[in-house]
């Protein structure tokens, strides 16, 4: 059965979301809105700080800056069509839109575990070989290494959509997630779905743990790498900048891996929707805070742009 045709495509499907239409749950609704909106701004605000400021044209800069933009990307694909359906009542999404939030959203979670792990290792060269970080980090590099996570996050996006898409759903419409998640789609197919189970695992399994290996490795090395310095300054600066890296993998790693890397038999629902809202909404709006708050360089660039606008206002 090609993909697109079969008979789910009439319809499409049923998101019965995460909220009811109780009070409790419209408050919780709100929140879930004042996150997206940080997680916008924050993001946005991020990007252009990067990219007008001199002083943060560097190979950590640009990489936050793509870290950004797929953060960006993530939350506009899930929360505005969950915002849609629980303000109108329709919980209704076509087949072709669940194939293409599927394609958007496992391109976009697989691209940023990728781009986190090459981070780690940007900053392991960083701390451990400065006079040849900017040869090891020249800009042919960092763009390979950008370019590199897109590349491998579309592909397994793809693979994923297009799997997903071509197996039939003949019974129930009803997705029991608040977005197009594959977990919960494959419980809806009529057919043996082992076949993919063990594709999405080995996808997973590359996806996550590779780069999780390599934040691992990064980490302990620069561990060492710290402990070994002299100036108590530079101990604290480049804990620092690790401590942001390590809280943003954290939670983005713990979410992803509880939902993909579980045995089916531990799998719930409920469950799965909670944990969902942290790496598709609350690690977007933490993440610009997380690099900037505790960032010289990103409140100095911010403090000169406010100046810069206030000047402006005055003439």
């Amino acid at each position: 059965m090609g993909i697109w045709l079969n008979e789910s495509s009439v319809d499409g499907f049923i998101l019965l979301g995460i909220f009811s239409q109780s009070q409790t749950d419209f408050l919780l609704f709100s929140a879930v809105m004042l996150v997206f909106t940080v997680a916008l701004c924050g993001n946005v605000l991020l990007i252009l700080l990067i990219y007008t400021d001199p002083r943060l044209h560097t190979p950590m800069y640009f990489f936050l800056s793509q870290l950004s933009l797929m953060d960006l990307m993530l939350v506009c694909n899930i929360v505005p069509k969950m915002a849609v359906n629980f303000l109108s009542g329709r919980k209704s999404i076509s087949f072709a839109g669940c194939g293409i939030q599927i394609g958007f959203f496992v391109s976009l979670v697989g691209s940023e575990g990728l781009l986190l792990g090459l981070m780690a290792y940007d900053r392991y060269v960083a701390i451990s070989h400065p006079l040849h970080y900017p040869i090891l980090m020249s800009q042919r590099v960092c763009l390979q290494i950008a370019g590199s996570s897109w590349a491998f996050g579309i592909l397994d996006g793809i693979i994923q959509m297009v799997a997903a898409m071509s197996l039939p759903y003949c019974g129930s419409r009803y997705v029991d997630h608040f977005f197009c998640e594959v977990p919960a789609l494959l419980k809806l197919a009529c057919a043996d779905t082992s076949l993919f189970d063990t594709l999405l695992f080995a996808c997973c399994v590359f996806m996550l743990l590779l780069p999780f290996s390599i934040i691992v490795t990064s980490y302990a090395r620069i561990l060492g790498a710290v402990l070994r310095m002299h100036s108590a300054h530079s101990r604290k600066k480049a804990l620092a900048t690790c401590s942001s890296h390590l809280t943003a993998v954290s939670l983005f790693y713990g979410a992803a891996m509880f939902i993909y890397l579980r045995p089916r038999r531990y799998r719930a629902p409920s469950h799965d929707k909670v944990v969902s809202i942290f790496y598709t909404v609350l690690t977007p709006m933490l993440n610009p805070l997380i690099y900037s708050l505790r960032n010289r360089e990103v409140m100095g660039a911010l403090r000169k742009g406010l100046g810069r606008c206030k000047v402006g206002s005055q003439h």
